[in-house]
């Protein structure tokens, strides 16, 4: 008597046709995701279910249960695990909250010498106090689960991450000052330039850079060799022959740069900086110098000298902690990095040279820096 099946035949279109010979070559794949797709297409194609797990090595009511779950549900459902209810937690939600709530809090506002907490520390502090306040499942707890604990927040109470408060009551028209002033530098920079001539003023973004160190190494460099050395080699000694200050200026509109190297930058330096800008622009014109709120800018030394020169210059102070809106820190970390980083220097005197060098060579090709930053915003 031929075989009759008492289960319905399965039905498969060609996207599932594709999906489940897909799955049979992968290589990537489950096992059990495999199994279950030879499953399906041995039983697609007429072969009894006893055939099916003979050819598999698998148990009979596994075969079974795959067809049933494909007949009743679909293909997805007969390749996927049901959810199943399982064992309870042994780690509640309650538990997990007071983790987190204690990673939340400084170590020092609980007896601790730390500022902030490691994860050994945390896991330690959670095993000694966990039974006592309620939480017996965490008596154990080591590294790994307290990091899986904080991983689901997610919570990194080992790192800090800086901010910056806004002290400025003014923060936002000081900005908008000086944005203004932007936006008015980019109208001249793009429109008509045979109207420059007409133009009698100009912007200078300024400021100072401090602290410039005079390094000299203590050994001489070695050169790469080709097939051998692929870098430059320095000893990793060196001397220090102390620190100088750039006080430096940018023209918005041409891209030159105007600056003196001094030991320090005090008021009278910075009136001297003043001085240079006198010499280098014509007398008519007004110089409008964006610059931050340091001392130096508002002493009675520098209000004194500025009242020799009415009408000259004019002040744009950017806000408290605001430093990043003036181009001229754009300049400062271009120069950083290209220049200052690998420099070395015999003397002070050798390290004022080289920067004045420097320059020269800048000003020999200027270039003109732009702002973008909410520039579209301002209405002149």
């Amino acid at each position: 008597m031929p075989f009759i099946r008492k289960r319905n035949d399965l039905e498969i279109n060609e996207s599932e046709l594709e999906r489940l010979e897909n799955l049979i070559k992968s290589r990537m794949e489950a096992h059990s995701k495999v199994v279950r797709a030879n499953i399906l297409l041995g039983y697609a194609r007429g072969e009894a279910i006893h055939a099916i797990a003979r050819e598999l090595g698998v148990s009979r009511p596994l075969v079974e249960r795959c067809v049933d779950k494909a007949l009743s549900g679909g293909i997805e459902v007969a390749l996927t695990d049901l959810r199943r209810k399982g064992r309870p937690p042994l780690i509640t939600a309650e538990d997990k909250t007071w983790v987190i709530n204690l990673a939340c809090k400084k170590p020092k506002d609980l007896g601790y010498s730390y500022e902030r907490w490691t994860i050994s520390l945390l896991a330690k502090h959670v095993k000694k106090n966990a039974a006592e306040e309620g939480h017996s499942s965490l008596s154990n707890a080591g590294k790994s689960l307290i990091h899986g604990i904080l991983k689901e927040m997610p919570i990194r109470p080992h790192k800090t991450k800086s901010y910056l408060k806004r002290r400025d009551p003014e923060f936002e028209q000081k900005m908008a000052q000086v944005l203004m002033v932007y936006k008015e530098v980019q109208i001249v920079n793009e429109g008509d330039k045979s109207e420059e001539g007409e133009r009698l003023w100009s912007v200078i973004s300024y400021d100072e850079k401090p602290g410039i160190q005079a390094i000299e190494n203590t050994a001489p460099d070695l050169p790469p060799v080709p097939g051998k050395y692929p870098t430059m080699a320095r000893d990793s000694e060196y001397r220090r022959h102390g620190t100088v200050s750039l006080l430096a200026g940018i023209d918005l509109l041409n891209g030159h740069v105007t600056g003196i190297v001094r030991d320090r930058h005090r008021s009278r330096e910075f009136i001297e900086f003043l001085s240079v800008l006198d010499q280098e622009y014509p007398a008519k014109w007004k110089l409008r110098i964006i610059l931050d709120n340091h001392s130096a800018h508002l002493s009675k030394e520098t209000i004194q000298w500025l009242k020799k020169y009415p009408n000259r210059f004019e002040f744009i102070y950017t806000p408290k902690h605001g430093s990043w809106l003036n181009l001229i820190e754009i300049f400062f970390t271009k120069m950083a990095r290209s220049f200052l980083r690998f420099i070395r220097f015999k003397s002070k005197e050798d390290l004022k040279e080289r920067i004045e060098k420097y320059l020269n060579e800048i000003n020999e090709e200027p270039v003109v820096f732009r702002w973008k930053y909410k520039i579209d915003e301002v209405l002149v």
